[in-house]
């Protein structure tokens, strides 16, 4: 019992008003939708509103549909409709059905001819600056023009008229009659079509009308019968109209429910300005892997597990906050800990030669996951007389605490040999160009037999086997913690050093398989994934997270 109790306490708002219509018989079965329209690509805070919509239907063996919104054809593409798809079956879920609002159209219009005819919709041929001049202001009553005493013949004649094209755009609008004292802006005569002489996406030219998002999204989730139509929270003053259209018109009563949108630290999260940053070349694209785009999440190396862990772990609120970025991050490395190949990389290579080591190769076991989860495995390494480290993994005079090489000290070849540092070999301008080392050969990983302990491990790369790739590594887009609210113009606080490019670096032979399936952990460097732009003759590695979230830290103390 007390375990039934605490899961009843765990549930989030929504879970409890299901539950409570399922108990008492309301529905049978729950249907629930997410609605997107299809006028850019959807972002992380997308990625929740899928996980909420798809999770609650999953959890109480309902279904759900995918409808995209597209009733605005000027700046609706199939593009990103087809982005839309390829996102929703990444993060996981099948929908149901998928629909369009476009298949509603000849419905829809119906709708409003029968709203019309109970008197309750008119032709208004004002102009927008009347219209919105008329609606009055917060704490004024709005102000009925001329048009709304048309007759009931008069307006389903001018309606039709509209759609047959014969007017242009902005010459007549179709308005709700609802009320203009209404303290609700939103329910002062609000406009439910207009005209729009555009090619859509589906239907082409057969129509000139087209609906506003406040007739077609109530009428659409009754058409298909959608029992909890879940919104943020910026929808709460459009639910009267909402309901209004469904009382009026006698229909399936739809009933809407809202939540608090993700708004997450160094992002944005609004169409509008991230299409600014792809138009304006702050970003190369909408999946350039620094935009908070779903698509540029999974190109950045995000796993679709880590986003619902996420979704999962931030919950479902009432009221808007701020959810650090490092909580996303934190998610992520949680996944890939467990579930990425361990890979050798050198960034910046600094020559070493095992002067007391035979000119051979020696192939040493490593293991693939160290983690000790369910995944195992091991791979073979390429040992040799000339390697590669990090530069900064040696310090000629280094501080006390410095546990990596130094001339006489000695570290542990990750999976190889302890070696100690015998002399350095400068250029002539006394630059470090190579260090001379020696090697004991009973110190061998796994058949360690010398007895010495050392406290630092270095990873390292045979020099000679190496493979050369391009590395990208990736920061935060934003240096402010909440841009878009911030003083100024948002593109203000754009990160400059965002993205560096390593051209090449030396990787361990066994990543030229690299799959853009899979996840890699490089040692000591951070999480990567091989990005679309590789070919077999420049393999080019994305970085997905660092190991730790110093980087936060790094920009509050600047």
């Amino acid at each position: 019992m007390a375990e039934i109790q605490a899961e009843e306490r765990s549930l989030n708002f929504l879970e409890e008003l299901i539950e409570e219509d399922l108990k008492a018989g309301k529905y049978q079965s729950i249907l629930t939708r997410f609605p997107p329209e299809p006028n850019g690509y959807l972002h992380i805070g997308h990625a929740k509103s899928i996980c909420l919509n798809f999770g609650l239907a999953l959890k109480y063996g309902g279904k759900t549909n995918l409808r995209f919104d597209d009733t605005n054809p000027a700046k609706e593409e199939t593009e990103y409709v087809d982005s839309i798809l390829e996102d929703v079956k990444w993060l996981g879920f099948n929908p149901d059905q998928i629909f369009y609002a476009s298949d509603y159209f000849e419905q829809l219009y119906q709708f409003a001819t029968n709203l019309i005819e109970k008197g309750l919709a008119y032709v208004d041929d004002s102009s927008s600056e009347e219209i919105a001049a008329q609606k009055g202001t917060p704490t004024e009553p709005g102000i009925a023009n001329k048009f709304r005493s048309r007759s009931v013949a008069e307006n389903l004649q001018l309606f039709k008229e509209m759609r047959a094209g014969r007017f242009g755009d902005g010459e007549k609008v179709l308005r709700a009659k609802v009320d203009m004292g209404s303290p609700n802006m939103h329910m002062r005569d609000p406009i439910i079509y207009r005209i729009k002489k555009a090619h859509h996406h589906r239907t082409g030219n057969d129509w000139s009308i087209y609906p506003m998002y406040d007739f077609a999204h109530g009428q659409s989730d009754s058409i298909e019968k959608i029992t909890h139509s879940i919104c943020t929270l910026e929808f709460i003053p459009h639910r009267p109209l909402y309901d209004w259209f469904i009382e009026k018109l006698g229909i399936f009563p739809s009933h809407q429910y809202e939540f608090a949108r993700l708004n997450l630290t160094y992002t944005v999260m609004s169409k509008r300005k991230l299409l600014q940053l792809v138009e304006e070349g702050y970003v190369k694209s909408w999946d350039d892997p620094r935009m908070p785009t779903i698509s540029g999440l999974r190109r950045r190396g995000y796993t679709p597990e880590s986003i619902r862990n996420f979704t999962d772990r931030i919950g479902v609120q009432k009221r808007d906050n701020l959810i650090d970025v490092s909580l996303l991050e934190f998610c992520l490395r949680e996944d890939l800990n467990k579930n990425a190949l361990r890979k050798m990389v050198v960034f910046d290579p600094l020559k070493i030669t095992i002067t007391n080591y035979d000119n051979q190769v020696e192939m040493l076991t490593s293991e693939n996951y160290p983690e000790g989860g369910e995944k195992t495995g091991s791979r073979e390494l390429p040992f040799s007389r000339e390697l590669y480290i990090e530069k900064e993994d040696f310090m000629e005079n280094p501080p006390k605490k410095f546990f990596r090489l130094a001339p006489g000290k000695r570290v542990r070849l990750k999976s190889a040999y302890i070696i100690q540092c015998d002399e350095v070999i400068k250029d002539n301008e006394g630059k470090i160009i190579e260090l001379l080392c020696s090697y004991l050969p009973e110190s061998k990983s796994g058949t360690d037999a010398s007895g010495i302990k050392v406290q630092g491990t270095l990873h390292w790369v045979s020099r000679a086997q190496s493979v050369p790739v391009e590395l990208r590594l990736y920061e935060r887009l934003f240096k402010s913690e909440n841009p878009a609210m911030d003083a100024g113009d948002f593109k203000e606080y754009i990160n400059p050093d965002s993205l560096e490019i390593i051209q090449t670096a030396f990787a361990e032979p066994s990543l030229s398989l690299a799959t853009h399936q899979e996840r890699y952990q490089f040692l000591r460097k951070g999480y990567f994934c091989l990005d679309k732009d590789s070919s077999s003759e420049n393999p080019v590695f994305n970085r997905t997270v660092s190991l730790k979230d110093a980087w936060a830290k790094e920009i509050k103390k600047g």
